[in-house]
């Protein structure tokens, strides 16, 4: 019995040493020092006081030096009597008091434990919203000094053509809203899709990235770290019962994670969310969330499977004459953005490339015919890869300049597909992802720093490369293709030829993808959550 306390008073005064506040357990720790500093019941006035777990051992051992026996037998109805001043008396109540103790402290422990990480939680949240935070003596994990909080989120964005995941730190002072002081990015190759018909595959990839969120997160911070994932176009081109499979095999692995997973821990996003996501991440990183009364930013995007625009109308007549679908309403920061915003899908670069090409989403060729085009080469033959099926493809012989044929083909594809604004005309857009690249490899931009350009210079450069291909037509057989498709797209939703656009990858080091944007969007609604919710 005095093992069993010596035990557990040294496992006490352990956890009482890591923490300030009043942890259940440093009461156990309290009660023993107060039984230690009080006399024994045989004290008498020569005779100084034992420690409680002194006289508790020393109890048992003198019973064994007398041969006496303390505890009776089954067979025996008498217990023999010790004279041993009341030590057995005392002996049978601190014995059951220790245990009753020790698990009230447990149990009060545990309640305690669960309690601290959810208020940990939804401190955490409270920052994305501008609401306030504790005190510093009951704050998160996360207080750093002069009263700065800080925070993570983790973005899983899985694509058509990969899967990313995007590690954010943000850091809050009172009164403020959050900034981000860091991010981790990490992506794979094939996207989540490629395993549609074998999910167990998808596992070891999504366990590799969570590795590197375990890695750049503190220990500390797990537990409250919201981990999300959110599928886009390369999901959403799936067969339903197939997107699910996948899905539910990252719910799987996300259960099993030290992260805050909740039961939206994955889903499909649909386009409108994407396209209001990285609007959000573009005028986050640009200031104008930050600064009332500052003009905000369009934003373009062209992924893989789809494409969006998303803007802050300014003029009533965007709101009247704006068809169902393309309004939205952002809730942020506690405002209300009224947000035109479009996700158009399969008109991807890499999906717009299938359609022009003759093809459809999803299915081989029949009788694996070759695809014929007027924006390759016509001395052009290969194979091309797309979602896991391989086309061959050609060029056309024709008469006519390559430019002016693959202009007509890719007009027919964009035809009454895009709604045409007149507001775009006005305002600043920020263009990324198949924009940026496009634009940076034919040297209209920096490759490495980005840069502005008039959506003409697309065109120009679409008439220049189709030139080249025609008497080079192994040097990049879409080059063509893509860059006519990206200058008529602009024009079809109403830019006009001489408007600039800015193109960048990064804004302060910060990847302008959706996915900041989606997880500041979370956090902040779970926020939302928990006010309505108290």
């Amino acid at each position: 019995m005095g093992g069993a306390f010596s035990v557990r008073g040294k496992g006490v005064s352990q956890v009482a040493g890591v923490s300030t506040r009043r942890h259940p357990a440093a009461l156990l720790h309290s009660f023993i020092q107060l039984a230690s500093a009080a006399p024994s019941p045989s004290s008498g006035p020569g005779r100084t006081g034992r420690p409680l777990r002194s006289w508790i051992s020393q109890a048992g051992w003198e019973a064994q030096e007398t041969g006496q026996q303390l505890w009776h037998s089954p067979w025996q109805t008498k217990m023999r009597k010790i004279p041993n001043h009341g030590n057995l008396r005392m002996t049978k109540v601190a014995y059951p008091l220790g245990l009753c103790v020790g698990l009230f402290i447990y149990v009060a422990y545990i309640k305690w434990h669960r309690a601290s990480a959810t208020q940990t939680f939804f401190s955490t949240a409270g920052a994305a919203s501008g609401g306030q935070w504790g005190q510093q003596a009951h704050s998160s994990p996360g207080t750093a000094a002069h009263g700065r909080e800080v925070f993570y989120g983790i973005m899983f964005d899985a694509g058509s053509t990969g899967t990313r995941v995007h590690v954010f730190q943000f850091a809050r002072l009172p009164g403020e809203t959050p900034s981000l002081t860091r991010e981790t990015f990490k992506a794979l190759k094939p996207g989540l899709s490629a395993y549609a018909d074998d999910v167990e595959k998808s596992a070891q990839g999504i366990q590799e990235l969570l590795d590197v969120a375990k890695q750049d997160i503190p220990f500390d911070f797990w537990k409250a770290t919201p981990l999300v994932l959110k599928a886009t176009a390369g999901l959403r081109l799936l067969p339903g019962e197939k997107a699910q499979k996948l899905l539910q095999k990252v719910k799987e692995v996300f259960k099993a994670s030290p992260f805050l997973v909740g039961e939206d821990c994955v889903s499909i996003m649909n386009g409108t969310d994407e396209g209001v996501s990285a609007w959000i991440t573009i005028n986050f990183l640009t200031g104008s969330l930050k600064a009332p009364g500052r003009s905000s930013v369009g934003m373009l995007d062209l992924g893989g499977g789809s494409t969006q625009i998303t803007f802050l109308p300014r003029v009533e007549s965007t709101l009247q004459t704006s068809p169902p679908g393309y309004l939205t309403a952002l809730h942020m920061f506690n405002k209300t953005y009224q947000l035109y915003s479009y996700s158009y899908l399969g008109l991807g670069l890499m999906s717009a490339r299938l359609v022009i090409l003759g093809g459809m989403e999803g299915k081989p060729a029949k009788d694996g015919k070759e695809l014929v085009s007027p924006c390759l080469s016509p001395g052009f033959k290969g194979e091309w890869e797309h979602a896991e099926i391989t086309y061959r493809i050609s060029g056309q012989k024709a008469a006519a300049g390559l430019h002016e044929l693959c202009a007509g083909r890719v007009t027919e594809v964009l035809q009454h597909k895009v709604h045409r604004t007149e507001e775009v005309k006005h305002g600043d857009f920020y263009a990324f992802s198949y924009y940026y690249d496009l634009a940076a490899s034919v040297g209209l931009i920096d490759a490495e720093k980005g840069g502005s350009l008039v959506v003409e210079d697309f065109e120009i450069a679409a008439k220049y490369v189709c030139r080249t291909l025609e008497t080079q037509p192994q040097s990049s057989p879409f080059a063509c293709m893509d860059l006519t498709y990206v200058s008529l797209l602009l024009q079809e939703l109403g830019f006009p030829r001489n408007k600039v656009l800015k193109l960048t990858q990064k804004i302060d080091n910060v990847e302008t993808s959706w996915a900041l944007g989606a997880i500041f969007h979370y956090i902040d609604s779970l926020s939302r959550w928990k006010n309505t919710a108290t």
